[in-house]
């Protein structure tokens, strides 16, 4: 199979590709640098193609690419200081009473 053949990827593999393309080309890339990345993940999720005959085929995949997410989050935290985190979270937790309170009359 010659390097960039798509043929062994399944269909939900191919959608998630087009998937992430999309978002990187919302942010900018050119269509060709977003496709190649869009693959990357694919792979690095998937391990590669996962097309594959007889019972048994369709490995689930544990989305590794897509809990990257939470590390990135922390480092906006860390650059504020105490008084602007501890603002925010008093402001969170009123915002949570409140609408738990309103749940609560329904």
């Amino acid at each position: 199979m010659p390097r960039g053949d798509k043929s062994k990827y399944t269909d939900k593999q191919e959608r998630k590709a087009d998937h992430i393309a999309e978002s990187y080309e919302d942010r900018g890339l050119s269509e060709k640098e977003a496709e190649r990345r869009a693959w990357a993940t694919v792979n690095k999720d998937d391990g590669g193609g996962k097309k594959a005959g007889g019972s048994g085929q369709g490995k689930h995949t544990g989305h590794p690419a897509a809990h990257k997410g939470g590390e990135k989050g922390g480092k906006a935290a860390a650059s504020r200081s105490a008084a602007d985190r501890s603002a925010s979270a008093k402001k969170a937790a009123a915002t949570r009473k409140r609408k738990a309170e309103h749940s609560a009359h329904h």
